[in-house]
């Protein structure tokens, strides 16, 4: 059985399904939009395989929002207090926990650990800047798109041309997200500890995994979910 599914159409039917994703590394996020069984054969994996895995977790009763549907100011809610929420809480504490470990470390490991601050320190201000913008600019009136669909009127007019345009500058902002996580986990080994790992490293290594974790879900609901259909909605 083939399928014409992107990465990101499976990963749409549930958070199980990203999870399965995750697990046998196919980028779902920032490659949503390669095809599933081409995805899956680069990786030595058989489609059929990894598809049932996921119709079987969907089978087992699991229970997640349908996003596809929901109204999308809901969307945006849950986008802005889930996602938006944690990465003002954790940026700033990885940051923390970057810096120390720099000073302990980095004589002992200063090329990796040194380009670790500077990634990390530009994927922090990138992501900060990015909310703002989100927040401020464009989720607003993707609320109201929701509204107006909700209520059957007219979409309300932008002042950027068309929705399409903030949003595509966002894409572009998740793509340097993106590399700057696949820098940081080139640099780390793929997060395994160093000799001297001690308590604070093993703390940054688990906070910049989850880190990864979530940006990639995170991502993966505005790209994949959020941004086409509000540009469905004004078309």
């Amino acid at each position: 059985m083939t399928t014409t599914k992107t990465l990101a159409d499976v990963a749409a039917l549930s958070l199980d399904a990203v999870r399965t994703l995750e697990r046998y590394g196919l980028d779902y996020c920032c490659g949503g939009k390669r095809p599933f069984d081409e995805a899956c054969l680069s990786k030595g994996l058989t489609p059929d395989s990894v598809m049932a895995e996921i119709e079987k977790t969907r089978g087992d009763g699991a229970t997640d929002k349908d996003w596809q549907t929901a109204p999308l100011d809901k969307l945006v809610g849950h986008i802005v207090s889930t996602h938006h929420e944690y990465l003002k809480l954790e940026l700033p504490a990885l940051a923390n926990r970057l810096n120390k470990v720099h000073t302990v470390h980095g004589g002992r490991d200063p090329e990796m650990l040194g380009s670790m601050v500077e990634v990390f320190g530009g994927l922090r201000a990138e992501m900060e800047l990015h909310m703002h913008k989100e927040e401020v600019m464009l989720f607003p009136f993707i609320e109201q798109y929701g509204r107006a669909e909700a209520q059957g009127q007219r979409m309300p007019p932008v002042p950027f041309g068309s929705i399409a345009n903030p949003i595509g500058v966002m894409e572009r902002e998740h793509a340097e997200a993106g590399d700057a996580l696949g820098q940081i986990r080139a640099l780390t080994n793929n997060y395994e500890l160093p000799s001297y790992a001690c308590t604070t490293v093993r703390t940054l290594y688990a906070g910049l995994q989850a880190l990864e974790a979530d940006l990639h879900v995170h991502i993966h609901l505005e790209n994949n979910i959020l941004f086409p259909r509000a540009i469905a909605l004004e078309g």
